[in-house]
């Protein structure tokens, strides 16, 4: 009998999402100033 609670959960942008925000934390962590638009752009792959 399966068990009903062994479900493989996977979220393809959820994961997206997820890494985007880690990259904007490690970016701002490892600064000594805010971070300016153009950076934040250029983390998250903005194109303009």
């Amino acid at each position: 009998m399966a068990d009903q609670f062994d479900v493989t959960l996977e979220d393809g942008d959820l994961l997206t999402e997820v890494e985007l925000t880690t990259n904007l934390i490690i970016a701002a962590s490892n600064s000594d100033e805010r971070l300016s638009t153009e950076e934040i752009d250029r983390i998250l792959g903005v194109l303009h």
